[in-house]
């Protein structure tokens, strides 16, 4: 480090004082050791002021605790995140480079810089990111600064899968059968492939999240997978080599949570079960892992442990095992050398705070608890709420958050999130909305609030997983921890909508049609109570009782369209005729021929809330609009139902309308064989020419989004005409790609 850098820094220190801005509070289940870290212990300054290296829900996190802990907070933002909710939360904050990831959030040196000008004494990574970047964790060290994790040594044993695998091998610790050697020559791989035996399983060496993971099934996918999981891999994680295991067909995925201090003291805070994975990622996790003995409980904990201590290991880490369901069998998977994603629900069921914990164990103190002290109590469950399109594969989403309305948090009933309404979902980052955490005495108890909490957390603008959860949360099976990995697809007919299912689909229109009558209910009454307070020239005739028109209502007209997830690529237009009644009711007759109607009570209760009273029931429902592109979007949530209505501008909801003309439903979508973008994205490899014969299935081009590839495939058989993409290029979700003329 340079003189000049050093006097720099210092008169930093003295010269920064940051003011304090308010931040969201969100209160959970958690005990801590004391309340200020600023005292001197053995001599050592503590920490006052923490950067971390880290955007959206898990840098507010940290700031959480920091504050708690009276310590000052410094975070770094791109040109994407510059109003974002982590810098508003933050003391400080400092621009590190435009949206790309590789320009900003792993840049090392823009980081450093940050710290170095606001005057942090310590980094905190976050997740993710660099946080199990071993040359970032030296540099902090080496420029001075407190890496708030493990020792830089520990991330490069455990962070290179293949040489934790060595390493574990060595200890005793049962291994997957697999190759973790140092080749990566592609016809090399491919012959340890095959001595393997398929399916296989190819994963980076570094990072995590299911990025670059491929399952292989037979020796002809190998070539492509292996290529495709490289190139995913440097662009997550800026290393490119790989690992291969036996694919094991039915198992869970349980990881333990452990903790070292710099004294050498390790300990276990139990297990997470995992298994609930789309797209290899994690979507919900609970601890601790339901049906599981105290005996393999404890014999995981210990190989955790011996795992940590073989590396020197301290500060947060997670010591994964994938678990044979077949034969009870449990082998070493990898170590996550960070706090994990889910960490919430470890907190939950020990009290503990885990960050808290880090920036102790980051001061030099000793763990707050020994193994015999960590408590285990009741039971917790985290539901991921991501950005994304369910019914095209959990492909990511991006868009505006028009309505955001999270429910309100609890001692048992946590929303950790790192967006506003009115923030974008961007194509550069991982499309996390919030992560769900709820607590209860056991796991039943947890799984009814988890159930009662995905019914009221609503987001509107872009497609979120939250109905899926709610499906899942309800599935019987999910219900008696029939947990593995291949959960999703073993029960996709029933979580996921099949498209031309008759019976299905003619059931959710039937639900969709009460819920259209319900919002043309409540648009109206809000209307009829906003006119009241400020009538200008007093209520349209449509709300008043004129005696000359004796038992005449007049009526009003809405339509509104709907999409039928079971119905393929079409839509489902809804006549709504309204009459208001001389008793201040809504009379609401659905459909042309109005034989179905309903008479409601309505009660605007402020803003987008109502209580609604029909077919002699009373309930609580609420309603978002917002306008997008020349048409108005409705959203309603009551009960667990939760429904989306689009109507096209322009048409006059206080007056009769004639029948409008449908649009013709193939407007929407493109003509045969025409292959449209699934989601926003760049092209990162261009497999056809214009004029190529292809096979239907037959890979075309990649796109990467959110740092997840996607193969784009041939609709069918033909020839590539059309062809309106570049290497390198930016597209938009639904954009024309090419088209597959018939040969």
């Amino acid at each position: 480090m340079s003189i000049t850098t050093i006097i720099h820094r210092k008169l930093n220190r003295k010269l920064h004082r940051s003011f304090n801005k308010q931040f969201i509070y969100t209160p959970f289940r958690l005990s801590s050791s004391s309340t200020n870290l600023t005292n001197t212990e053995n001599g050592n300054r503590k920490i006052e002021k923490l950067l971390i290296a880290n955007r959206g829900e898990i840098a507010c996190r940290i700031m959480r605790t920091a504050k708690r802990l009276g310590i000052q907070t410094v975070a770094v933002y791109s040109d994407a995140d510059r109003h974002s909710l982590h810098v508003k939360s933050a003391d400080e904050a400092v621009r590190i480079g435009p949206p790309p990831a590789r320009s900003s959030y792993l840049n090392s040196s823009s980081i450093i810089e940050a710290a170095v000008r606001t005057g942090a004494q310590a980094i905190h990574p976050g997740y993710g990111f660099l946080s199990e970047n071993a040359d970032f964790a030296q540099l902090c060290e080496n420029e001075g600064f407190t890496f708030v994790g493990p020792p830089a040594s520990a991330i490069r044993e455990m962070g290179d899968k293949s040489a934790s695998k060595r390493i574990m091998g060595a200890a005793g610790v049962p291994l997957v059968p697999g190759y973790h050697g140092h080749e990566q020559d592609i016809n090399i791989m491919k012959s340890e492939a095959d001595k393997i035996g398929y399916p296989i399983l190819i994963k980076p060496t570094h990072g995590g999240g299911g990025k670059g993971m491929r399952i292989v099934q037979s020796p002809k996918e190998f070539v492509d997978s292996f290529l495709g999981a490289q190139r995913e891999a440097a662009a997550s994680f800026g290393v490119n080599t790989i690992l291969l295991e036996k694919y094991i067909t039915r198992p869970r995925h349980i990881e333990v949570q452990v903790f070292g201090d710099k004294q050498g003291n390790v300990v276990y805070l139990y297990e997470r079960d995992c298994s609930v994975q789309r797209r290899h990622q994690k979507i919900i996790e609970e601890a601790p892992a339901p049906d599981i003995l105290s005996d393999f409980r404890t014999r995981l904990g210990q190989a955790a442990v011996s795992a940590a201590k073989a590396v020197g290991y301290h500060n947060a880490g997670t010591v994964e095992f994938i678990v044979d369901t077949l034969s009870g069998e449990f082998y070493f998977m990898e170590m996550n050398t960070r706090l994990q994603v889910e960490h919430p629900v470890t907190e939950m069921i020990v009290g503990q705070d885990l960050v808290e914990w880090q920036i102790r164990v980051a001061n030099g103190e000793s763990l707050p608890l020994d193994q015999a002290q960590i408590p285990l109590s009741g039971h917790a469950f985290e539901a991921r709420i991501y950005a994304e399109n369910v019914s095209r594969g959990f492909l990511p989403a991006t868009g505006v958050l028009q309505y955001y309305h999270p429910l309100p948090v609890s001692e048992t009933v946590r929303v950790e999130t790192g967006v506003e309404e009115g923030d974008t979902v961007s194509m550069h980052y991982d499309p996390m909305i919030a992560k769900l955490v709820v607590w209860g005495e056991n796991r039943a108890a947890a799984l009814v609030k988890l159930k009662d909490s995905l019914s009221k957390f609503q987001v509107a603008g872009l497609p979120t997983n939250i109905e899926f959860l709610y499906k899942l949360a309800n599935h019987r099976a999910f219900a008696n921890s029939e947990l593995e990995t291949h959960f999703i697809d073993q029960f996709k007919d029933d979580l996921l909508a099949t498209p031309n299912n008759s019976a299905s689909a003619e059931a959710a229109y039937d639900t969709a049609k009460h819920s259209a009558a319900l919002v043309a209910a409540c648009i109206c009454e809000k209307e009829r109570t906003l006119l009241k307070k400020s009538p200008p020239g007093g209520l349209p005739v449509w709300y008043t009782h004129v005696p000359f028109r004796l038992n005449h209502h007049a009526t009003r007209t809405i339509e509104l369209e709907w999409e039928n997830e079971y119905r393929d690529n079409t839509s489902d237009h809804l006549t709504l005729s309204i009459d208001y009644l001389p008793n201040g009711n809504y009379l609401i007759k659905i459909g042309e021929n109005s034989f179905s109607y309903l008479e409601a009570t309505v009660t605007h209760l402020g803003d987008h809330d109502f209580r609604v009273e029909a077919d002699g029931i009373s309930k609580n429902v609420n309603l978002a609009s917002y306008v997008t592109d020349q048409t108005e979007h409705f959203h309603i949530w009551h009960g667990s139902n939760h429904h989306h209505f689009k109507q096209k501008l322009g048409l006059d909801l206080l007056d009769n309308l004639e029948t409008h003309d449908h649009r013709n439903r193939e407007s929407a979508s493109h003509p045969p064989g025409t292959v449209a973008a699934p989601m926003s994205g760049l092209v990162v490899k261009i497999l056809v020419k214009d004029g190529m014969k292809v096979e239907e299935g037959q890979p075309m081009l990649v796109m990467e989004a959110m740092k997840m590839e996607h193969v784009i495939k041939a609709p069918s058989s033909g020839i590539v005409s059309g062809l309106q993409v570049a290497l390198g290029q930016q597209v938009s979700d639904n954009s024309v790609l090419f088209n597959v003329k018939a040969a």
